[in-house]
């Protein structure tokens, strides 16, 4: 009996367990809280500002075989920009357009062999200068009477409008030099003009008539002295420090580290 009691509690004690372990709450194991995600970096938007030039002025803006536009300017506002940390979309526009489309915000930069004058600076903000110029007066290869400005006298000159060699012109004829001026709107076609006998002379920036030479050779001459000398200079809207700065740094860089050298070989040669 005593047996029978003890087998019965420890029966008893069994179930009181099993039944205690089945109302026990169970515990889950927490759960990791979830990391916190690293936030990304927003990419940093493209600048890309807008160059206008007119591609007839070789060798500083021209356009090659497959119609692109190339030349000095367009290589040295690359190269500044991607200095810089910029991009430079090129827009084709007439020379005498580009200081108004500067003003007026449709492009950002003009780089197209623009001398920096006086006037010009009233309406727009020049870079420093990246390259001296000056105009000279060329005559075809055999006119053997016009050998400076002097014998302008009395004959007729062809001219790029709105350029300083335009304006050299105008003052020329009002001193009652020249008799007549033709004002063109592409330098390439006032260079046509004085090689059909169209014109006497022709009054132009020094470098583009001495490439306009190296193109035809024997069919053109430059004659006299240097009438003016000038520089040139990328024109952006008065007021916008923020890329003026930017073009003057990168100019400054590329001519340090002799990036400027590199393009100007390219197209002057040694």
């Amino acid at each position: 009996m005593k047996n029978f009691f003890k087998l019965s509690l420890i029966a008893l004690l069994m179930i009181a367990l099993v039944s205690f372990a089945g109302c026990a709450t169970k515990v889950e194991p927490k759960a990791e809280a979830p990391k916190a995600e690293t936030p990304k970096e927003e990419p940093k938007e493209e600048v890309v500002y807008k160059v206008g030039t007119e591609p007839t002025f070789p060798p500083f803006e021209m356009t090659n075989d497959k119609n692109e536009i190339i030349g000095f300017d367009i290589d040295l506002i690359r190269a500044i920009a991607e200095d810089q940390g910029f991009k430079v979309e090129i827009q084709q526009l007439g020379f005498d357009g580009l200081v108004l489309a500067v003003q007026s915000g449709n492009i950002s930069i003009a780089a197209s062999g623009m001398s920096i004058t006086p006037e010009r600076q009233e309406q727009v903000d020049f870079s420093e200068p990246y390259i001296d110029a000056g105009l000279a007066i060329a005559v075809a290869g055999n006119n053997e009477i016009i050998k400076g400005e002097a014998d302008l006298k009395g004959k007729s000159v062809a001219v790029q409008i709105g350029t300083t060699g335009a304006k050299k012109a105008e003052e020329l004829k009002n001193a009652g030099i020249i008799k007549s001026i033709k004002s063109i709107p592409t330098v390439d076609v006032v260079m046509m003009e004085l090689m059909n006998g169209g014109v006497d002379a022709v009054i132009n920036d020094l470098p583009v008539t001495e490439a306009y030479i190296a193109k035809q050779p024997g069919k053109i001459k430059i004659v006299g002295d240097v009438l003016e000398s000038d520089s040139y200079g990328f024109a952006v809207r008065k007021g916008n420090t923020e890329l003026l700065e930017k073009i003057n740094t990168g100019l400054k860089n590329v001519v340090e580290n002799g990036k400027y050298t590199e393009i100007q070989k390219k197209y002057f040669g040694e």
